[in-house]
């Protein structure tokens, strides 16, 4: 199974810290969260086609990381 994370520098200078992780029966779980912010968004899928990409896991979160 495949783990993954990594930081992304937004448009507006945030950094959001990603996760994706791989799990059994092709679900994954994804994580996003703002640098210095306690809130985590976090969702499990249960059908994700694996393996995601950076783009993939990235827009699940645009509407959460859209606000400030």
């Amino acid at each position: 199974m495949r783990n993954e994370d990594w930081i992304k520098t937004l448009d507006d200078g945030r950094k959001v810290e990603f996760t994706y992780q791989e799990l059994p029966g092709d679900g994954a779980f994804i994580t996003a969260q703002n640098a210095g912010n306690k809130v985590v968004y976090s969702i499990v899928l249960t059908n994700a086609r694996n393996p995601l990409s950076r783009q993939d896991v990235e827009s699940h979160f645009k509407t959460e990381l859209s606000k400030k």
